[in-house]
């Protein structure tokens, strides 16, 4: 069978979670689970799919299918189809194309061009078998297949080169980095290989340009260079690690978020014999600092996804399980979120700062639905001493059939189109000025 079988060593992803709760086996494998403490994101909240049972059975039956079925049946209601769209979103200029056999987990605008962008997936939900790395361009035939590469594992997350528009690199399940050049046919240019767990996360500097970070369920942070294939640095976390990030102005920081609920922050130009360069480390679901005060106090839950404010480089936005999108002041590591965003119904897989506002900021969920965001920000100062404010959701985008794992700003033109992409085998481009009212 191409691929990994992982068998009895079965590697729990995020998609096996989801299948777990929607089949609600969680008491019959809870002991199971605790010789993979690194991999379970969905088993802190077991109210996050309190579904009907009978649907739920139902909903997983409709998932599993084989990477050359045809495309998920849709006989059952939508989860968010109550949810409307909001400000004008009849998303009438939407593009669409469709990664038949695999499941996206990841895509990203080409910082060169604006009709370029690139997707990772992975066959069967990323479970088992193969991967997949699409490089999509926009003609004026719709969007097109420029470039293909297959893989022996699923493929979690990518990044575009800073110095080669024509390379770019990915985040392997067999805990590897491929960097691929759409010049090269068929095979990766370089293969990195250290981690010794799945690979779920990888960043290229955006200042120096010259080295990228990777993140894996081995509870480390590796540094690496395009030209050697060994790491330059490893950062050890501890704890599951699904997101590592460069600060977006100073090439010297670097963000990670963990199972544990922590954002921790390491400066490579302290020395490594001080915690590993860690000069930072903020509990995201701690109580806020002030009684009574607003935004903080949740039970800790495993951090999926953080961001760099790119116009303000000390705020972090950071979500995960509990559904809630936070934002943190770096500089301010014990005084509690500066603003919280609710609305999700499920965990939040993906964040992204738009490069055009400082204020404006998007996600997508588990909820099969993309929401767009303003954390008020520009609006004064927090609601009190100890508070956080509370951000307005502008906007619910709501056309994924499955969980959407993936979205990114596209960095020129007027500066709203967003690409998206979830497991129901689907990209789609659109353009959130739709949803923010042409602000």
């Amino acid at each position: 069978m191409p691929g990994r079988a992982r068998g009895a060593a079965f590697a729990w992803t995020d998609a096996r979670h989801a299948f777990l709760f929607l089949t609600k086996v969680y008491a019959e494998t809870k002991s199971s689970l605790k010789s993979h403490p690194k991999k379970t994101q969905f088993l802190n909240t077991s109210n996050l799919f309190d579904r009907d049972s009978t649907h739920l059975r139902h909903h997983k039956a409709t998932r599993l299918v084989p990477s050359n079925a045809p495309s998920t049946p849709r006989c059952i209601p939508r989860l968010v189809a109550a949810i409307p769209l909001t400000a004008a979103a009849d998303m009438a200029a939407m593009l669409e194309f469709r990664t038949q056999g695999f499941n996206p987990y990841a895509v990203k605008y080409s910082p060169y061009y604006d009709s370029r962008i690139a997707v990772a997936s992975a066959a069967n939900f990323g479970i088992v078998g193969n991967g997949r790395l699409y490089s999509l361009g926009l003609t004026a035939q719709g969007v097109q297949v420029e470039k293909a590469f297959d893989t022996n594992d699923s493929l979690y997350d990518l990044a575009w080169s800073e110095i080669n528009e024509n390379q770019l690199i990915v985040a392997c399940g067999d805990g590897s980095l491929k960097l691929f050049d759409l010049g090269v046919n068929d095979f990766p240019v370089m293969n990195f290989h250290e981690h010794k767990r799945e690979t779920f996360s990888v960043c290229w500097n955006p200042v120096t340009k010259d080295t990228f970070a990777s993140s894996s369920w081995d509870g480390t942070v590796k540094i690496w260079s395009p030209t050697r294939n060994f790491s330059i640095k490893t950062l050890p976390i501890g704890n599951c690690t699904y997101s590592t990030s460069f600060c977006p102005s100073n090439p010297a920081l670097i963000s990670a978020v963990s199972s544990d609920s922590h954002l921790r922050l390491f400066d490579l130009r302290t020395p490594s014999s001080a915690k590993y360069h860690l000069v930072s480390t903020i509990a995201v679901h701690a109580p806020p600092p002030v009684p009574g005060g607003v935004g903080g106090g949740a039970a800790p839950s495993e951090l999926l996804t953080h961001d760099w404010n790119k116009y303000n480089d000390t705020v972090v936005a950071t979500a995960g399980v509990d559904r809630i999108i936070r934002t943190f002041d770096i500089r301010n590591p014990n005084g509690g979120p500066l603003t919280i965003m609710q609305g999700h119904e499920y965990a939040v897989r993906k964040l992204s700062w738009s490069p055009h506002a400082s204020d404006i900021l998007i996600s997508a969920s588990y909820d099969m639905t993309v929401r767009l965001w303003n954390d008020g920000s520009t609006q004064g100062p927090a609601a009190g001493p100890g508070g956080a404010r509370v951000g307005q959701q502008m906007g619910i985008m709501n056309r994924h059939t499955e969980f959407v794992t993936g979205v990114d700003w596209c960095l020129f033109g007027v500066g709203g189109w967003v690409a998206s992409v979830g497991w129901d085998e689907r990209v789609l481009l659109w353009d959130a000025n739709m949803l923010m009212g042409h602000r």
